[in-house]
This record gives structure tokens, C-alpha cells and sequence, in this order.
């Protein structure tokens, strides 16, 4: 373990330095995204049936495939982001303080993912304001996706006034080492700052917090959106009560996984390993893997579900899920990450901080696999009939391919952005982890004469 004392010359770093390797990042990362927006206005020319999405039976076999999978994988991200956050205010979990700020610009970066797909999605940029302008009464009133996009919203500012709230100690505190060209905004964040307002801060934080906890299974990736899918009897694999618990722990176990790779790219990049320890490591690790054995018995009881005295259309679900291999493949890759975090707590020698990015890496790919899958295959397996003469077929186009890449780029890039203009760790960490070094210096007899 590092005994170096953390600083706040430490997450300044960011900011204040610039190396060869951000620029390089910087134009990877640019060049993913502008590939994927080049594919998606060659779709804006032509249309989403270069995609291969269409209406069933006009050859395409599902009119939502990797655009709707890929949404509710960054929503999941999303959600999952700001739970772990609010759970490390509310439940006091000072062990994870260091990746909470993480956690909650993972939540923002997932959420403008998710929202750029609905746009991608709708084919024609146009229709988010035609839709809900020229047919209110028809949209608001009797459209499900309403609540959608009114719950991602309402968790989009949830987030940012979280955010903000904490932002303004460390800026008040930092601003003299901060770059003057931010001024602007640093001055919009700190408006009517007074330190006074830190007490009262902490109780609307905390009390954020529990509302964010509150709402997670009620109304979030627990609530609203498995509903849009689990009250679809006409779709099998969608249908059922499972669905809320099962979206809910996919988005912690992806969560999770995207902060220990975030955790890992700052650390080694900023020399952090005094600010995020080993021991956060190894605690996501160990939180993975709680949530990773969920995720792999929920879906044991869909398949249980599925495969004895079932329906048949559901059977006919689960059958193809069986003989998929892409399916067998994530459910592969989710149990070897859970059989690896188990030897390791038995061996603990096992651990290393490489094997938790290949981990978090295998589970986030399972998780978009997943998804992806059970949108396609509740769609290619409908109760009715009315199309199955001509079921057609999909497999995801380049375009929709690239636009995995691209936003995991558009996400990378905010990530760069924010680490040069607001601190990724709080300082309220740093002073903490200070604190606590020091009074372990004290009770140690070796550092006293």
C-alpha cells in the first residue's frame, strides 16, 4: 500500500497537465465518434432501412435490434453509476469515496448515450419535436415511452444538481489553482457560495441520495423501463414480473464494471494508487461479484421458466436463447468473472488490478450482449401470428455496429473533457483519506520515538 499523503496537488493534476497520451486519447476517441456520425447521417440520407430494421415481415424481423439494446445497456450504466454513488453518501461506505465523482459523470456521460440513441433511433431528428408538439394529445396522453423519457430526464437533473452541490466546495476551495479561462463557469457554479451553505449542502446531498435509492426499483432501471417491456404479454420473452429485478442488477453489475475501468485509467494515468487504493479494487471486485451471482440466477429462473410446462410461445423464446450462441457466450463470460472473483477471495494472491479491468471488460460486453439479444429475440418470437409466414431475420448493420464504438468514444471524450475542467475525485475525499492516514500514523508505535 502507498504511503504517499494525498494532496490536492493530486486532483489537480488532471487539469493543470497535459500529456502527448490525452491528445492521443483524445483523437481516438474523436475519430470513433466522427465514424459513427458520419454512418448515421448516410442513415439520415437514406434512411433506417440501411440499418436492416423494419417492420416484421418486410424481411428485416424486428423493427427495434441493436439501437434499443445498446440504449437500455447505457441507461442500465447510467442508473447503476448513480446508485453507487448515492449508496457511498448514504450508507457512509468512506471506502469508495475516491470513485463516488466517477460514478455519478459515468451517470451523466451513460445518460447522453442513451438520450443520442432515442434521436438515432427515431430515424429523423425532427420527430422529438413534431411528435410531442403536433400530437400532445395523442403522445403525452397515451404513449408508455413518455414515462421514459420523462424518468431519464428527471434522473438527468437529479444528477447534474447532485453534481453541482458537491462541485461547489471543491471549486470554492481550488479556484485559485484553476484555470482562469473556466472562470465563467466556475463563477455560475459558485454563485452566492458561502461556507455556511456547506452543512446545509451535506443534508440536501444526503437527503438526494435516499430519494435516488428510493426511486432506483420504484421508478428507474428498476421501474419504468422493464415495465415498458415486462406489461407486453404479446411478447414472451419481455413479459413478466422478473424483468424489474433483472434490469435493476444488470445495471449494477455494469456499474460497476465501467467505475473500475474508469478507477484503473485515471489511477495509472495520474499516479493515484495513494487515492485509489488497491482495497477499492478489491471491494468492486467483490460487489461484482455479488451482483454477477444475481444476474446469473435470475436468469436460472427465467430459463426454468422457459423450459419446463411453459407456454409455447415462451418456450420457442428460450429455445432460441439455448441454441444462440452469443447468448451462451455472455452467460459464459458473466460466470467465469464470478468463478474468478470466488477463487480469488479464497486465494487472495489471485487478485490483481488487471484481472479487475479484464473482468469489468467481459461483464460490460455480456451485459450489452444480453440486451441487445432479449430485444431481438421478444420481437422475433411473438405471440400472434399474424406475420409468420414471413418472419425475416437481423443481424445488427455496420452502421448500428459503429455506433457502439462511437458512443463509447462521445463517453470517453466527456471524460476527457470534464477531467480538465472539475476535479474527478472530490477534495472532500482527499481530506478524508489524510485524515485517516494520519490517525493511523499516530496509533502506530513504530512512527513514535
Amino acid at each position: 500500500m502507498s504511503t504517499k499523503t494525498p494532496q490536492k496537488a493530486d486532483i489537480l493534476r488532471p487539469i493543470q497537465n497535459t500529456s502527448t497520451k490525452y491528445f492521443a486519447l483524445v483523437a481516438i476517441a474523436g475519430l470513433a465518434f466522427a465514424l459513427f456520425l458520419l454512418g448515421w447521417f448516410y442513415q439520415l440520407y437514406r434512411g433506417l432501412v440501411v440499418t436492416g430494421l423494419s417492420d416484421w415481415g418486410s424481411g428485416g424481423g424486428v423493427t427495434w435490434g441493436l439501437y434499443i439494446g445498446a440504449f437500455i445497456w447505457w441507461v442500465g450504466i447510467a442508473h447503476g453509476g448513480i446508485i453507487l454513488s448515492a449508496a457511498v453518501r448514504l450508507l457512509g461506505m468512506d471506502r469508495y469515496m475516491p470513485v463516488a465523482r466517477l460514478a455519478e459523470l459515468l451517470t451523466i456521460a451513460g445518460l447522453s448515450a442513451a438520450g443520442f440513441y432515442i434521436v438515432v433511433h427515431l430515424g429523423r431528428p425532427d420527430r422529438m419535436v413534431t411528435s410531442i408538439i403536433t400530437h400532445y394529445h395523442i403522445t403525452i396522453h397515451a404513449s408508455p415511452l413518455v414515462w421514459d423519457v420523462t424518468v431519464i430526464t428527471a434522473y438527468f437533473v437529479l444528477t447534474a444538481t447532485y453534481l453541482a452541490l458537491t462541485l461547489r466546495y471543491d471549486i470554492t476551495r481550488l479556484r485559485g489553482e484553476l484555470p482562469d479561462h473556466f472562470g465563467p463557469i466556475y463563477k455560475l457554479l459558485t454563485v452566492g457560495y458561502s461556507e455556511k451553505e456547506d452543512e446545509i449542502v451535506q443534508r440536501m446531498v444526503w437527503w438526494l441520495a435516499l430519494a435516488i435509492i428510493i426511486m432506483a426499483p420504484l421508478l428507474l432501471h428498476g421501474g419504468v423501463i422493464p415495465w415498458l417491456f415486462a406489461l407486453i404479454p404479446s411478447m414472451p420473452g419481455w413479459f413478466g414480473a422478473v424483468q424489474g429485478p433483472q434490469f435493476l442488477t444488470i445495471a449494477l453489475t455494469s456499474a460497476i464494471s465501467g467505475v473500475i475501468l474508469l478507477s484503473y485509467a485515471f489511477r495509472w494515468a495520474y499516479d493515484w494508487d495513494h487515492i485509489i487504493t488497491d482495497d477499492i479494487f478489491r471491494g468492486l471486485t467483490l460487489w461484482l461479484g455479488f451482483f454477477c451471482l444475481l444476474f446469473l440466477w435470475l436468469q436460472l429462473q427465467q430459463m426454468i421458466t422457459g423450459s419446463f410446462v411453459a407456454p409455447v410461445d415462451l418456450t420457442h423464446v428460450w429455445e432460441a436463447n439455448f441454441s444462440n450462441a452469443l447468448y451462451l457466450f455472455a452467460i459464459g463470460l458473466v460466470a467465469a468473472v464470478l468463478a474468478y472473483i470466488f477463487a480469488q477471495t479464497i486465494r487472495p494472491s489471485l487478485f490483481t488490478k488487471r484481472r479487475a479491468v479484464v473482468c469489468g471488460i467481459a461483464v460490460l460486453t455480456a451485459t450489452l450482449t444480453e440486451k441487445i439479444l432479449f430485444v431481438v429475440d421478444g420481437l422475433l418470437h411473438p405471440t400472434f401470428d399474424i406475420y409468420a409466414a414471413t418472419p425475416g431475420t437481423y443481424f445488427p448493420s455496420l452502421i448500428e455496429i459503429a455506433s457502439i464504438i462511437g458512443t463509447v468514444g462521445m463517453v470517453t471524450l466527456i471524460f476527457l473533457t470534464v477531467a480538465k475542467v472539475f476535479p474527478v475525485v472530490e477534495l472532500h475525499a482527499v481530506e478524508h483519506l489524510r485524515e485517516k492516514q494520519e490517525r493511523e500514523r499516530d496509533h502506530d508505535p513504530t512512527t513514535h520515538d
